[in-house]
Parts: C-alpha cells; structure tokens; sequence
C-alpha cells in the first residue's frame, strides 16, 4: 500500500480536479492542507464533496480522509473500477464539471463505464454537455478510444436554478492509447451549432439563429443551426436557453464556443438576439486562438498524450490557457514527464494567434485493472 511517504502535498482549493484524477490515474495519495481555511465559510464546498462522492463510486477500495472542518483532505486512490454507476450532482456547477474528469478517467477502468449524471446541463462556468460531446469524443477517437458503446446523450436538460437535468455517459475500457501527430489544423470547412430553449417560447431558439448567422454567413456559407426546444419533463425545472457553436476543420479539428442566458434572479434577462451575436464573436476569437485543440480540451488532450505508448506525441496548441499552465505543472509532480515548448508566431501561412507545438513522449501507461477477455 502507498504510505504517506510517497505523497503529494498541496495547499489551497484551486485545482481539486486535477490533483484527483492524476492521483487516480498515478496511484499517488495526495494531502490537500487549507482548503478556503480563512474564509467565513470554510472548507470544501457541496460540489467539491459531491466529486469526491463520484470518484468513491467509480473506484474500489479508495480511502478519503476529511477533517471536521473540511479544510483538510488525504486521498488515497483505490483502482478504477467502472461498472453501472448513477450519481446526482451538485447544482452549484454544471455537469461539465464532473464530466470532464470522467472522460480523463473513463478509457482506464476495470469494467466499460456506464453512468447516468443529474444535475445542470448547462451552465455559465462549465463547458456544456453538447460542447463536450461535439468536440471531447472527437479528441478521444484519435486516441483510439472508439466503439457502439462510445456515446454521450443528454436525455434531459437543465438549467439554474433549479437543474433537473439528466445525462447517460457510456465509454469503452483500452489498454493502450495510440500517440497522435496532430500538428496542422487544416481550414474551417464549416460550422454547426444548436440553439436550445427550455420552459420559454420556441421562438427564442429561432431570433438567436437569425442573429448568430447574420455575423457567421460573411465568412462561410456552410453554416447549420439547430434549434432544441424541449418540453415536459424533458427541459428540467428552470426556464433558459442558449447557443453552443462548433467549427470543423478540412483536417477533423473541433473548435467551439458557447454562451447561456441568466437565469431566474441573476442579473437582467439577457435578449436572444444578442446572445446569438455574441456567442459567433466567441467562436471567431476562438478559431483566431486556433491549434487542433480548443481551449477546453488542451488539458485532456495533453493528459491522453502522456498516458501514451513510449512514442513521440505532438500537438499544435493555441495559446495556452492558465488552466492547462498549472495542469502541466501537475503531470510533472505526479508523472514526472515534462514537455517540449515551442512557439510557433503566426507567420504568412499561420494566420490568427500565436500557436504553442506540445511534443513529449509518452510514459506507456497500461491499463492493468482491464479484464481479459
């Protein structure tokens, strides 16, 4: 067993996520000291502890620690064991939250992951469920994460307040991931989206189309939006709606942006016709950014890269945000792999942002707990 030796120490709340799943992935226990200790309100936070929960469900044989104060935690990872699993999140923060560590997490498991997730499907702080399915799943089949049972399906949504939302996430175990050479995004081919409105009139989905492509069509004509209006007990408890954009590249690169109205009590009602504008600015300053990756997905896609065969993996960035900053601070704690940097300024042929080239060698992580068939 792992002694407290041999583990990692941390202070503060910031990057609870990261320090979890590379503790779950590396097997190192990890002690996390003065989480929010001067605050009124001190300790973790209901959808800190509820993630927590979830790692414990999808686990076997972890052990949590958390002081009475909740200021202090020591977890020591167990094996990642899958299954059928059902968990209610948080509605403090979206599903997005929970999902991407999941989908950091779910390739490794003993047994094919098959999860059902209540809560938020869509929120302002946490990339979306649609935008994760549109652009992560893409990501995890260069890796050669694929099959039937590789999907992602909103059954439900749900808005703040009130949540209400219900997602299945189901995906296959491999033993090997596959190094990838993704170092030229190729150019935007065409764009689609979603309009989505929930316990509102349809017709907020159609002005917030209207007033997405009026700014989209100077650029390029294959543009197609979708309009979602969901009823019943399919659009949760709280009225809301909002728009997610995805560019596909000539060469299967994702790029996305997302926006969402505020809801009930928060701020002044948000027109959808501004909305719509504001979310095709959001996806042109994010194909400005560029590189094969959207912002969202840089840490899971270098997090894949490092758990590869010992091979050579590169990837073309845009500029790095300050989540994916610290997240390779972290893989150099917990995996001791470090990657090579190199800027790429936007010359003739690169138009948009500077870009970052990401090359490292993978540590050949194999996935010991998969069962053989």
């Amino acid at each position: 067993m792992a002694t407290q030796a041999n583990s990692l120490s941390y202070a503060g709340c910031n990057f609870l996520r990261q320090r979890l799943v590379l503790s779950t992935l590396s097997g190192r226990p990890v002690k996390i000291r003065k989480i929010r200790a001067r605050d009124d309100n001190p300790g973790l936070r209901d959808f800190e502890a509820s993630f927590i929960r979830l790692l414990d469900k999808i686990t076997n044989g972890s052990r949590i620690e958390i002081n009475q104060t909740g200021t202090t935690l020591y977890y020591q990872p167990g094996l990642l064991y899958g299954g059928s699993v059902e968990h209610d999140c948080s509605i403090l923060r979206g599903i997005g939250y929970y999902l991407e560590s999941l989908l950091c997490l779910a390739p490794f498991m003993k047994h094919p992951l098959r999860i059902v997730l209540r809560g938020v499907t869509n929120d302002q702080v946490d990339p979306s469920v649609d935008v994760l399915k549109a652009t992560a799943l893409p990501l995890l089949k260069q890796f050669g994460i694929d099959g039937e049972s590789f999907e992602l399906k909103i059954v439900r949504r749900g808005m703040l307040p009130g949540g209400g939302g219900e997602v299945f996430f189901s995906c296959p175990v491999r033993k090997v991931l596959k190094p990838i050479q993704l170092t030229d995004p190729g150019k935007i081919k065409r764009i689609r989206g979603m309009a989505y409105s929930v316990r509102v009139s349809p017709q907020m989905a159609n002005r917030i189309v209207d007033s997405a492509r009026s700014i989209l069509n100077k650029f390029i004509p294959d543009i197609y939006i979708y309009t979602d209006h969901m009823k019943g007990v399919n659009a949760g408890r709280s009225p809301g709606f909002g728009l997610w954009l995805v560019a596909e590249t000539t060469n299967g690169t994702f790029l996305s942006a997302e926006l969402v109205s505020n809801h009930q009590g928060q701020g002044t009602a948000v027109l959808p016709e501004d909305l719509g504008r504001n979310c095709a600015k959001l996806l042109l300053e994010e194909i400005h950014r560029g590189g094969c990756v959207d912002s969202t997905n840089q840490s899971l896609a270098l997090l894949l890269m490092t758990l590869g065969q010992q091979d050579v993996s590169k990837v073309l960035l845009g500029p790095l945000s300050p989540y994916t900053i610290e997240f390779l601070r972290h893989l150099k704690s917990f995996f001791q792999i470090m990657f090579k940097i190199e800027t790429k300024p936007c010359g003739e042929e690169l138009k948009g942002g500077d870009k970052v080239l990401m090359t490292c060698v993978g540590i050949g992580f194999s996935n010991l707990s998969k069962t053989l068939k």
